[in-house]
């Protein structure tokens, strides 16, 4: 059973408690969906100042819409395309503050200002991105993107 944590730590500490937690989520399952779904509603119970938290996957040379918590989503981005679509084809996290001043962004929720996503790659073969939007430009900063780095990092152990 999982139990909603009252994050006290500095932001580090508090997103070394949520890895923790998704490895004891996590532990002992295989299914994928399920996986990525749990970790979903974990990083949106954590975060604040977000509207949007979930994973788009590789399918057929392009990333489909997997497990998610916020408004319906754009179902298929090009890789290439869009924050998403850049993270995927360059392999590397996209830190956005400002969505809107990105070339070929994207827009499916026009409530989002920043992004952050970052790609899943599991022995050299990239599975898709972890994609957080907020609300609020400059939303994400260094300790963001290195902690959720850390998070898909163990993520992939479970996928």
């Amino acid at each position: 059973m999982f139990n909603v944590e009252n994050y006290q730590g500095n932001k580090e500490e508090n997103y070394q408690l949520v890895i923790k937690q998704l490895a004891a989520l996590l532990e002992g399952e295989k299914n994928t969906i399920a996986n990525l779904s749990n970790a979903s509603a974990l990083l949106n119970q954590f975060l604040d100042r977000t509207n949007w938290i979930g994973f788009y996957l590789m399918e057929d040379g392009e990333l489909v819409l997997g497990p998610f918590q916020g408004l319906p989503a754009c179902v298929r981005i090009p890789v290439g395309r869009g924050v998403c679509g850049t993270a995927a084809s360059r392999q590397e996290t996209q830190r956005i503050a400002d969505v809107h001043a990105f070339p070929g962004h994207i827009a499916c929720d026009a409530a989002s200002q920043s992004e952050i996503v970052i790609p899943i790659v599991k022995d050299g073969t990239l599975l898709g991105v972890l994609d957080i939007d907020s609300p609020e430009k400059d939303r994400f900063d260094e300790i963001d993107e290195k902690m959720l780095e850390a998070f898909v990092k163990e993520l992939v152990k479970f996928l």
